[in-house]
């Protein structure tokens, strides 16, 4: 009997890859897939609103599956996965939210006013990104300039080692990263400033969400419109916003409950 498809969408500059270990806990129960990485095919530009990012994962859909799978998005990834099954309800059976609190209210509208006078990056991780250090003389350089920051100080050895492998390209100096920075901050200071209109309609599909306790992005966001869109389908687990990397045990099994909650329902 072929297991259920869980098709992954990642967060905003961690490559599919990354998450590996995660996946791997996932395939004891599940057909995992995904997009090696989002925001870099120029056929999907990133524009305000990701609208052709979401069209992207919304083509990839209907061209990988003959049926409905299961959507499963980290951040970045998750707001790609509430788009496309907004836009596509009949590829998708239900959507896994991990960290990706919907902003709505004086939030969004605080975001929809700094985008437009140009002040967004002030605000955002894009103020860090547009500066971040992308070039090492090699892998192992790269890895010890990670290891020392504390967000990637938690995550087990071999998670960073994934980043390493899979987030890092051959460049004329030694390596870069293989997520572009300055799509990295595109992305930030493009965030989709309407989704909360999600939370006051019904979404043609199941919806639930699964946040770290100590998550300083859904402390940003706040998590009201989120609780409003998925109902009782709400958890929490140990760590911050990037819990599938900290613990991806942890992550994988809040995710197998999740959607066997919400298949049920």
């Amino acid at each position: 009997m072929s297991r259920p498809i869980v098709h992954f969408a990642h967060a905003n500059s961690f490559p599919a890859g990354t998450y590996r270990v995660f996946f791997d806990h996932l395939k004891k129960h599940y057909d995992v897939q995904a997009l090696a990485m989002h925001a870099h095919d120029p056929a999907y530009p990133v524009s305000n609103g990701w609208a052709a990012l979401a069209q992207e994962l919304c083509d990839t859909l209907a061209a990988r599956y003959a049926e409905p799978v299961i959507l499963a998005g980290h951040s970045m990834g998750g707001m790609l996965c509430l788009m496309a099954a907004r836009a596509r309800p009949d590829l998708v059976r239900c959507v896994i939210l991990l960290d990706s609190p919907v902003v709505a209210g004086w939030r969004a509208f605080l975001l929809r006013v700094a985008k437009r006078i140009g002040v967004d990056n002030k605000f955002s991780p894009a103020r860090f990104s547009e500066k971040r250090r992308n070039v090492w003389p090699d892998a192992e350089a790269a890895y010890a300039h990670f290891a020392s920051k504390p967000m990637f100080a938690v995550w087990p050895p071999e998670v960073l080692r994934d980043y390493i492998e899979h987030g890092l390209a051959p460049h004329r100096d030694g390596v870069t990263l293989r997520f572009r920075r300055e799509t990295e901050t595109a992305v930030y200071r493009t965030l989709p400033h309407d989704l909360g209109s999600l939370a006051h309609h019904g979404f043609p599909v199941p919806v639930g969400f699964i946040g770290g306790e100590h998550s300083v992005e859904c402390r940003q966001a706040g998590l009201g419109a989120t609780r409003r869109l998925v109902g009782r389908h709400f958890a929490q687990v140990p760590g911050g916003h990037l819990f599938p990397m900290e613990s991806p045990a942890v992550a994988a099994n809040a995710v197998h409950a999740m959607i066997k909650s919400l298949i049920r329902s």
